[in-house]
């Protein structure tokens, strides 16, 4: 799906229940809602350069490429990840992020054609621990 600068704000204004934080252009990160809530966000002079969204069944993705943003949606339940697929990372205001890896087999032709675990994305899964 893509969008622009209106419509980019719209959409994520519209997200309710959802956790995430949002990267604008003109300051650090300091839009973070670790609770599932409405989401209310003023670009203010810059724009959504990127934002991560969960909600505990569907994580959205939304990046700035050249003059429009993309949403990429992805089905996934915490519960059914392996512990192997999630990297939790420490930001530097001490909230950790929860990253899932998404991999799926292949067949490969470098591996004499047979299926291999290949990467095929990584998306926000939340946030974890006791300080959000």
């Amino acid at each position: 799906m893509q969008k622009n600068k209106q419509e980019i704000e719209n959409y994520v204004n519209s997200l309710d229940g959802y956790e995430g934080y949002i990267q604008f252009s003109d300051r650090p990160i300091e839009d973070i809602f670790t609770t599932k809530q409405k989401i209310n966000v003023d670009a203010k002079n810059g724009f959504i350069y990127e934002a991560y969204f969960y909600n505990g069944k569907e994580s959205i993705t939304i990046k700035q490429i050249n003059d429009s943003w993309r949403i990429a949606t992805t089905q996934i339940l915490y519960s059914e990840l392996d512990s192997n697929d999630i990297q939790t990372y420490l930001t530097s205001n001490g909230i950790k992020i929860n990253m899932a890896q998404i991999w799926e087999e292949k067949t490969d032709i470098l591996c004499e054609d047979m299926l291999v675990n290949k990467l095929q994305k990584v998306v926000f899964v939340g946030f974890t621990g006791d300080k959000k």
